[in-house]
């Protein structure tokens, strides 16, 4: 076996990395499903998912891209995390969001919360196609 053969088995591959990353951030867990790690793949798109429809049946409200407050555009960059959900949530909530009752505020945070949880997924799915971690 040559030497750049063995070097690309430990270190991993950039392409199945990004491209792991990519497919993570879209739909929750694809990227390790892609790197085979099964388990974990289920874990995470249930979570996060759970997350996100757990948000959405209580009204949360889904930050949008044309904001002119900070906090607006950091909420709409965790929203943007749950990938798929985010450009779903109007066709799953036709309700539209109720943040005047604490149910609604809570279904905003736990949106929120499910994208910055599939952030982390992804730089994980990037680092074990990297090969720095199993």
């Amino acid at each position: 076996m040559s030497e750049a053969v063995k070097q690309e088995q430990v270190t991993g591959s950039s392409t199945l990395a990004i491209s792991a990353a990519v497919a993570g951030w879209a739909i929750p867990g694809l990227g390790h499903l892609l790197l085979r790690q099964w388990s974990k793949a289920l874990v995470y798109f249930l979570c996060v998912g759970g997350l996100a429809w757990a948000g959405l049946a209580m009204r949360g409200g889904v930050f949008g891209a044309n904001s002119a407050d900070m906090f607006d555009r950091l909420g709409f960059f965790a929203d943007l995390g749950t990938g798929a959900f985010y450009f779903l949530s109007h066709t799953i909530q036709s309700a539209g969001p109720d943040v005047a009752h604490a149910s609604g505020d809570y279904g905003t945070r736990m949106f929120a919360t499910a994208g910055m949880l599939n952030l982390l997924t992804v730089l994980e799915a990037y680092e074990i196609g990297r090969g720095r971690r199993a």
